[in-house]
């Protein structure tokens, strides 16, 4: 299934054929177990509609599922050791890879991390 730019751009070289033309050639349809295709006009509608900026009322600005299905809260807490965990689904959203380097700038009751020009 075409997302983002990829489906903008695929839906306006289709403007001269059918919708659900459209909806196929983005790839928005199941297959039956007897080989019959099933278009899915509400997630290709969704879709556009989030390649187009909107956000849906359940979603913010990086999405709320992470790996597994779980809703991502945004929220981290300090754990007993001291030590504030940010997680994979986070670092992933961010392509972060391991050695990635960060500096940190302490504010009033606010952490940021910059990349370091390494990075």
């Amino acid at each position: 299934m075409l997302t983002g730019s990829e489906l903008i751009a695929k839906t306006k070289e289709l403007k001269g054929i059918s919708e659900s033309e459209r909806v196929l050639a983005c790839g928005y349809f199941s297959t039956s177990k007897k080989g019959k295709k099933r278009l899915n006009f509400n997630a290709y509608y969704k879709a556009i509609a989030i390649a187009q900026g909107y956000k849906s009322s359940n979603e913010n600005e990086l999405g709320v599922v992470g790996k597994g299905g779980r809703k991502l809260s945004f929220i981290a807490k300090v754990q007993g050791n001291g030590n504030l965990l940010i997680g994979k689904a986070y670092t992933e959203r961010l392509d972060l890879k391991a050695g990635d380097e960060f500096e940190i700038k302490l504010g009033k009751k606010q952490i940021r991390l910059l990349p370091t020009k390494d990075s």
